[in-house]
């Protein structure tokens, strides 16, 4: 029988829209502003910050939805803007600038959504609001800091090949190595020219000293990888604070620009996006425990650090393994519930580890923190001036032979361990960085331009509807039935996407689909029409129409498919927003043409017998 579809098709019809509405519907309910209360590094989260949150906004008498304590942060729901600023100057008043007191926007799906794994979509920045800032990386840092590894790179070949030198030191961008004798100097000559790629070799046979200078490509390569690599670990601290789709891309030189949609308060991000934190790890000078300090008279092949606790740490210089050896940290607490930070580290690393406490085990060894911080200055290029802050945060005794995975203990609290294994579990920047450029854009702008982009998607599906019922008159409506179904389609894959984010292009290609949605029905019916007119009978001429429009709507709609896929991979930002839309719309758009309208069609005319058909 002509245009009967089995029940099990048409029930995988129904099921896939109806399973599709279910997960688009949190978006119905939209979002709830809100205010988000997270610890700083030397408190923590608990009931009683709840308890004095609700109290203080209770005697403020500011109306709350909500109020919940959630993986330790308090997040207050209210009902409007005004009462959101309100709460936020109410809890800082309150609990002071030791807290994180971030304003936010907090999904308001109903608890049986959730339990069913269903959310909204995600909003890009110029939808949602959020944050934006430029950054600029110091790159003299990254200098030093690449000619500072080359430094113990060369101390140590030189004492596996057993030359022997009075100095090892860096010298703007020169290692300088200073030998002891006529047949060091010789050796030493021999064994480091051509040794190391991208450095010349520049030679003093009069003081005995040879210099290994930093070539400009290796100069421009060590730039752009100190770039390179701190976009990339940016977006890991993207990732760890739980941004959805945001953008973190490289901008000329020496810039980094990162957008994070949905934040309204940058303190938190600022912190962590801004932080430089790393650790040495150095064993302590024990040997030389009495030492003048305040007269600079610090034991040769020592330096003399602050520790956290009080005082001051004597610490070798030498540097057992730095914080680029860290594959994985997580915070937890010891024996004695005090917080600590679980480190491990790759095979390397494990290995330097190991080598180094083999035969050290009853010394003590010390963790080194250190961060970079803005002075606020500028040099005499307008470079920004960063100060390194260096503090000893623990002491240990090694009691046995140490590998890839060991502790961190002496830490002030939860929160600050917290931060510390996320900031290490991402990565330590390469270089620091400073925020030179900050805007916030508002919910308020936001949801302007989400109510512009319906408006415009509602004024074109109504005009595409008018049309088609027309146009097409009963077919018409079977289209427009599509067409509604299309829609509810790519909302609800969009929502179930887990990186998926819709921007104001993505709107933009909704706005595309929608009439690209109907195209496949205007071949459809074109196709049916000519049936009619060469005589077929109107069951016929549908089988016939639906059978041959299939190949030319295949042919067009994947090489428009095609070209999304390109602008995806090409593209970045809101260009990729467009790309993923408009690609959703395409795959959404041909099943609801030719197989959701051709079970709507079937359903009312297919095994029918029909004397005339109006298409």
């Amino acid at each position: 029988m002509l245009n009967k579809f089995p029940l099990w098709k048409n029930l995988m019809v129904v099921f896939i829209i109806a399973f599709a509405a279910l997960y688009a519907l949190p978006n119905l309910y939209g979002e709830d502003y809100a205010v988000q209360v997270s610890a700083g590094r030397t408190v923590t989260v608990n009931t009683e910050t709840l308890g004095r949150v609700e109290s203080a906004l209770q005697t403020a008498d500011i109306e709350m939805k909500g109020i919940t304590l959630e993986e330790e942060q308090v997040l207050v729901r209210l009902f409007s803007d005004s009462d959101q600023l309100k709460a936020r100057d109410v809890i800082l008043r309150e609990l002071g600038t030791d807290y994180f007191v971030a304003l936010n926007l907090a999904a308001a799906t109903p608890d049986w959504l959730e339990s069913l794994g269903a959310s909204p979509m995600k909003l890009g920045l110029d939808l949602r609001g959020g944050v934006h800032f430029l950054m600029e990386v110091d790159m003299g840092e990254a200098m030093r800091k690449i000619l500072d590894q080359m430094r113990d790179t060369v101390r140590t070949d030189l004492r596996e090949e057993r030359i022997r030198y009075s100095g090892v030191n860096r010298d703007g961008n020169d290692v300088v190595i200073e030998l002891r004798s006529a047949e060091d100097y010789a050796a030493a000559e021999s064994f480091l020219n051509n040794q190391y790629q991208g450095y010349t070799l520049i030679d003093d046979e009069a003081t005995q000293t040879i210099r290994l200078r930093m070539t400009d490509d290796k100069i421009r390569e060590t730039q752009d990888y100190a770039i390179s690599q701190n976009v990339t670990i940016l977006r890991n601290r993207v990732n760890e604070l739980g941004v959805a789709e945001p953008v973190v891309q490289r901008q000329g030189s020496d810039r980094i620009v990162v957008q994070l949609p949905g934040v309204q308060d940058t303190a938190r991000a600022k912190e962590i996006l801004g932080a430089t934190a790393t650790l040495e790890f150095r064993f302590q000078d024990t040997e030389n425990s009495v030492f003048d300090a305040e007269a600079g008279r610090v034991p040769f092949g020592s330096e003399l650090y602050p520790n956290r606790n009080g005082g001051n740490v004597l610490l070798k210089q030498d540097v057992i393994l730095t914080g680029d050896h860290i594959v994985n940290a997580s915070s937890s607490f010891d024996e004695n519930q005090r917080p600590q930070v679980n480190i491990t580290l790759d095979g390397a690393g494990g290995d330097k580890m190991s080598l180094a406490t083999r035969d050290n085990i009853g010394r003590p060894m010390a963790t080194l923190f250190i961060e970079f911080k803005a002075t606020g200055e500028r040099d005499e290029e307008g470079k920004i001036i960063f100060e390194r802050q260096e503090e000893v945060i623990n002491v240990a005794t090694i009691q046995a032979r140490l590998g890839s995975a060991f502790r961190i203990t002496g830490i002030g609290s939860q929160q600050e361990a917290q931060n510390l294994s996320l900031l290490l579990r991402a990565g330590a920047l390469i270089a620091p960085i400073q925020i030179v450029e900050e805007r916030t854009i508002g919910p308020s702008l936001g949801a302007e331009n989400v109510q512009m982009g319906i408006q415009a998607i509602v004024a074109g599906f109504i005009m595409v509807i008018i049309f088609m019922v027309i146009y097409y008159r009963k077919f018409g409506l079977v289209a427009n039935m599509a067409l509604c179904a299309n829609v509810v389609l790519i909302i609800g894959v969009m929502s179930m996407i887990p990186g998926a984010t819709l921007t104001l292009p993505g709107m933009a290609g909704i706005v595309l689909t929608v009439g690209m949605a109907v195209d496949a029905n205007v071949l459809i019916f074109e196709r049916i029409r000519e049936e009619i007119k060469a005589k077929r009978s109107p069951q016929q001429a549908i089988h016939h129409g639906y059978d041959s429009a299939l190949s030319t709507i295949a042919d067009a709609n994947i090489t428009t498919l095609i070209a999304a896929i390109i602008l995806f991979a090409v593209g970045t930002g809101p260009v990729k927003g467009f790309a993923v839309t408009l690609a959703i719309g395409i795959l959404t758009s041909m099943f609801t043409s030719i197989v959701g309208t051709r079970a709507v069609v079937n359903a009312i005319w297919g095994g029918k017998r029909i004397d005339k058909l109006s298409v």
